[in-house]
Formats: C-alpha cells, structure tokens, sequence
C-alpha cells in the first residue's frame, strides 16, 4: 500500500471529535479508526503495540542496530476538526494542477480558487487531493498518520537503512484542545519527538499560541414583550454587547504572524438565557492572560449595569507556547532540519498560529517540535493537500531516522 493509499483509506473514517463531550475520546467513533490503525501497525509487525481505552494507540519499530542511540517518536492526531463534518468524505486527486479554478461541487457551485486561495499556485504541476466541498478533507491530521505509517513501512522494507528504536503515537481529540491530556509521556518512552502536524512543505515549528477557550452564559429575564418595560433583560441583546466590547480588530481575519485574537466560534440562545463560545489565541504569555483578564472585565462592566450573575466566563486554558521548552533542546531542530535538506525539502522554521499536542506534550517533559504534513485550509471544504508534498513529509521522517541512528544517547 502506498502512503498515498493509506491517506485515502484513512479519510474514508469520520473521526470528528466533539468539544460537549466529558468522555475519552470525546466520540465513539475515533475508537473505531484507532482499532483499525491498530490492526495495519500488527500486519506490518510492529512491536509493544496497545490501545489503551482512552484511544491512545502506541507501537515501537525495534532498532536494527547495536548501538546506543536515541529514541525518537512520531506523533499524529487521528481526529478532525468540529468545525465541519467528516463524515462520507469523498476525495478526489486533480492531476497535474494547471493553476484555475477547480470546481469542487457544480451542484451548489463551490469552487477552490486561487483567487481566495493564492497558495494554489505555489503548487501547479503537482497533484492536489481535494473534497467534493461537502465535508472536510481531513488531511489534519490523517495526512501525518499516513506519513508515519508509511515511513515506517518503508524502513521495515529497507533493513539497509540502519535506524535506532522509533516509537509511533496516534491520539484522539487534538482539535478539542485534549489530545496530550491522557497522553502517557513515561509509557511512549522516547527521548525526543516530533508531532507531524503542519501545513505547507518545509515548515518547523517551535513557538506556538498559548490557547484557552471561553464559555460566556448570559442569563435573560423575559417578561410579556407588551409589558416588559424596565423588567425585561434579552439575554441575545447583552451577548451582543459583550461580543461588541472586544477589540473588533483581534479576530482571526485581522490578524497574521505573531498577533493573537479573539475568535468567536458559537452563540446560542434565546430571550432567557444565551451562551457565547469563544478561542483566545497569543504567542506571548502576558498578552495570553491579558487577554483573559479582560473578557472578565467586559462580563464586570455588564453585570454593573444588568445585575451580578447576568454574565458569567468560564476559561479553560488548552495548551502554551512550547518555545521555552524546546530551546534548551535545539539538536532536535537541528535534526529534522538537517532531515529536511537531504530529503530535498527547503526548512523554514516558523510559529505555528495554532496549536499541536506537542505544545502540550513538550510541557509533560517530552520535547516534541512540530514537522509538516502537507495540507492547506484545514477544517472546511476547501481544505487540499498535494500528493507531493505528503510523499516529501514521509521522506523527512525516514531521513529524520537515519540522522537519528547517527548521534549518542550523550548528544541529547
């Protein structure tokens, strides 16, 4: 099977997780993708394969060699996102990409276009897998899962590549914020790792937002519209407000490289009662916590006017910016970007406007930098990933191996 196969079996799995959910995983259907990774890993004979029932699935490809080296790990998400189903997905592979338009469903006329999609041309003559623009594609994250699973394919067919012990990981609910939580850093066992969960070819990511999510409940008062004067509080009404009294500017389509935001991702509701969901995004830590501090302050200033306990903000911080934890470690990026040059790819170290279980994973002691996957637009129908660049990310993780076998465990 090659690595392209593999993607396109694995998309054919609905694997959205659920942020309502207080289960792991948060829906019963990750389980089921994971067991069948679990039966691919023992047909290609992997080692100390288990799956625990939280869906965390781990295996081990023994070393080929006597020496003492490291061992690394690979890492993948095997959910998608909430924002969009991913369930029938139906991809199609547009050959030798020309650079137009590439109608995607004529039915409802949704079209990929490079005119809201400039990237698209950074790929022309490549081979673009694309959705029917019903459903997502799912390339985050079932792209590096591919990737992985190939490379280690590869290797098992290559005993002549000589490669130390690499441990593979695959865990439910990253797009949820909870993919590292139950993540068992002492059992997967590895000195360093790398979570394959980028976009675009070449990119190495250290820095990453610091995340946190917030639920905002606004309690209404509702009264006879014909008699309400001075008793009525539509609860719509003061959501609106709140939202309002955000800077307007810190949303994710006014911001770019190291600017955080605010992004308003939900709002339900009625005259009673409304509940606003929100993301908070920041690079820097005290930015993060501003930002926090003053969605209480807006709830404050509205339950001054409207009444304490109108407004309420739950926050729940998700995951921090790994930097201070992988910069005392810099060989690993040294590493995968050594990795990439010898696998034809050109590095360009970047922050991630988002986040990976190796933020999370890096801060439970297990240094975890983030490597590309490949795919473009994630989370809707637009989302495409070029069968080129998951062949190159797969090449990266086998070169990644060999430099691997070529250092000492006193190197790390």
């Amino acid at each position: 099977m090659t690595v392209i196969e593999r993607f396109l079996k694995y998309v054919s799995f609905d694997t959205q997780s659920s942020e309502d959910s207080q289960t792991t995983p948060s829906t019963a259907k990750q389980m089921v993708f994971a067991e069948y990774l679990k039966s691919e890993l023992e047909e290609l004979g992997l080692e100390e394969i288990s799956l625990d029932e939280n869906g965390y699935l781990f295996a081990t490809l023994p070393a080929n060699m006597d020496k003492d080296v490291p061992v690394v790990g690979f890492i993948a998400h095997m959910d998608t996102s909430p924002d969009m189903s991913g369930e029938h997905v139906n991809p199609r592979i547009v050959k030798d990409y020309d650079g137009t338009d590439i109608q995607l469903c004529t039915e409802e006329n949704i079209v990929l276009s490079p005119k809201q999609f400039p990237e698209l041309l950074d790929h022309k003559g490549e081979d673009l897998i694309v959705t029917d623009g019903k459903t997502l594609l799912g390339a985050d994250d079932k792209a590096g899962i591919a990737e992985i699973v190939g490379a280690i394919a590869y290797l098992k067919a290559h005993p002549e590549i000589k490669h130390g012990k690499i441990r593979v990981g695959f865990n439910p609910d990253e797009e949820i914020g909870m993919g590292a939580h139950k993540f068992d850093v002492e059992k997967f066992g590895c000195d360093f790792a790398y979570t394959m969960d980028g976009g675009e070819v070449g990119e190495l990511e250290f820095e990453n937002f610091n995340a946190a999510s917030a639920k905002v409940l606004v309690k209404g008062r509702n009264v006879h519209p014909g008699y309400a004067k001075n008793k009525m509080i539509n609860s719509l009404l003061v959501a609106n407000r709140f939202v309002s009294l955000l800077p307007p500017v810190e949303t994710p389509s006014h911001t770019q490289d190291y600017e955080g935001f605010f992004h308003l991702v939900g709002m339900k509701g009625e005259v009673e009662q409304t509940t606003i969901s929100y993301i908070i995004r920041d690079h820097d830590r005290t930015k993060f916590e501003a930002r926090k501090c003053r969605m209480q302050r807006v709830a404050d200033f509205l339950n001054a006017e409207y009444g304490e306990g109108t407004v309420t903000v739950e926050l729940k911080d998700q995951y921090y910016n790994m930097r201070e934890k992988i910069e005392p470690v810099m060989h690993i990026i040294d590493i995968a970007f050594h990795a990439m040059e010898e696998a034809g790819v050109t590095p360009k170290v970047k922050a991630i406007r988002g986040g990976t279980d190796g933020a999370q994973l890096s801060f439970k002691g297990l240094p975890c930098p983030n490597i590309f996957a490949g795919g473009l637009n994630f989370h809707g129908r637009y989302e495409f990933v070029p069968v080129q660049s998951i062949e190159k990310a797969m090449n990266v993780v086998i070169k990644i191996a060999e430099l691997v076998a070529k250092r000492r465990i006193k190197d790390v």
